[in-house]
């Protein structure tokens, strides 16, 4: 199925118009307001709750092996947790991971 080139520029503008309004509607409309403690108690929990999300399919599915599980990648994600719960700094952890996963790279 092919679409024209109307019909894509116009699901790119309707998309961009969406999800504007996604955000507005939440920092436009309530962004001066003082939010109840609950809410900003489950708004910390946000990054953690996203970030495995994006992270696992690169851990256990890398295109860069053609989707198999690689020692390599669960060894720097392996040291980014350990590194990170151990001195609770997640740029560490992220940090130390780069460095795992450069290093055992370079090595095999």
């Amino acid at each position: 199925m092919s679409y024209s080139d109307a019909t894509i520029w116009a699901i790119i503008a309707i998309l961009g118009v969406g999800t504007y309004l996604i955000r507005f509607s939440f920092l436009g409309l309530v962004g001066d307001r003082k939010m109840p403690d609950w809410v900003l108690r489950h708004l910390r929990y946000t990054p953690v709750a996203i970030l495995p999300g994006l992270v696992a399919p690169l851990v256990f599915w890398p295109k860069a092996t053609g989707g198999d599980p690689d020692p390599v990648r669960f060894a720097a994600a392996g040291a980014t947790v350990v590194v990170a719960w151990w001195t609770k700094n997640m740029l560490a952890g992220a940090a130390a991971g780069a460095v795992t996963l450069t290093s055992l790279l370079w090595m095999t």
